[in-house]
């Protein structure tokens, strides 16, 4: 199934895509509602489906020009980001391919969804672009068996991790240059694993900036892939339902490029990746 999380006239809500390619849900204030996604992930996967159902087939029919789209998960416990999870993007960015992942934070403060503008804060002209997965947790856990991580993982979305670089190099620690508000574009769906590969293994992932192609890779090809991040996570901390892993971005970033790419006002990023959609933001200046 395919949900979004959205916002009409103020209101929110929650939708399935169905096989029309329609959006069908519910309002907040309507009685059949029958929670946020997040609610829905800490209820299980049985009622997941249940309410993806009802959804789809008593739901009501939203027109994508009469919403906005709202990060699926809008105020998750965790936003855990790796980092150098492509060994391309690791050479391009001047660093050794990881042999133990490179982990750090996002706050829900940054996250904005599809369609909203990305801000382009006045204190930085260097704003890049970063196309990644997101795998959305279903279960709680900790200490998770390698073969057991995939099975809580509920869902995959797409997410531009975009990154002021002159803040995000001040200091050995990114946060800074990863956390400037409206700057984590996610969505627009939440799409169930079961409609995907394995792990969303074997994916084409494309990043494209006013059109042009600037990112271009596999999600095979990351050197820790979803089941292990799950594992290694969970060593240090309980995930839990509606937490994001966003798994890392491949080659072809802004920084890395002569001259040098980064994003301004009035520009178009897309997020693009096989069989799970497309992600779109304008930049707009702070």
């Amino acid at each position: 199934m395919r949900f979004i999380s959205f916002i009409r006239q103020g209101v929110a809500g929650i939708a399935v895509k169905n096989p029309d390619g329609q959006y069908r849900g519910f309002l907040q204030s309507d009685c059949a509602y029958p929670g946020d996604l997040a609610s829905l992930l800490r209820a299980g996967p049985q009622e997941l489906k249940s309410a993806g159902d009802l959804l789809v087939t008593q739901g009501t029919l939203f027109e994508a020009d009469e919403i906005s789209f709202a990060p699926p998960v809008s105020t998750p416990e965790k936003i855990i980001c790796v980092g150098l999870n492509y060994a391309d993007h690791s050479i391009e960015a001047g660093y050794q391919v990881p042999d133990y992942p490179t982990l750090f934070a996002r706050f829900p403060h940054s996250l904005i969804g599809h369609e909203a503008r990305i801000v382009k804060p006045r204190e930085s002209d260097q704003l890049d672009y970063e196309g990644e997965l997101v795998a959305v947790v279903g279960r709680a856990g900790r200490r998770i068996p390698k073969a057991e991580a995939l099975s809580y993982i509920a869902g995959y979305t797409l997410f531009n991790d975009a990154t002021l670089r002159d803040y995000q190099f001040r200091t050995p620690q990114w946060t800074m240059g990863k956390n400037f508000d409206a700057t984590g574009a996610i969505g627009p769906e939440f799409v169930t694993a079961d409609e995907l590969p394995e792990g969303a293994a074997g994916l084409r992932i494309q990043t494209r900036l006013n059109g042009e192609i600037v990112q271009d890779a596999n999600t095979s090809q990351m050197v820790f892939d979803v089941a292990t991040l799950v594992a290694l996570i969970s060593d240090a901390m309980t995930l839990q339902p509606g937490d994001l892993i966003v798994t890392g971005t491949p080659s072809g970033i802004g920084m890395a490029r002569t001259p040098q790419l980064w994003m301004k006002a009035g520009d178009v990023c897309e997020i693009d990746i096989e069989r799970i959609g497309v992600l779109r933001n304008t930049v707009a200046a702070d």
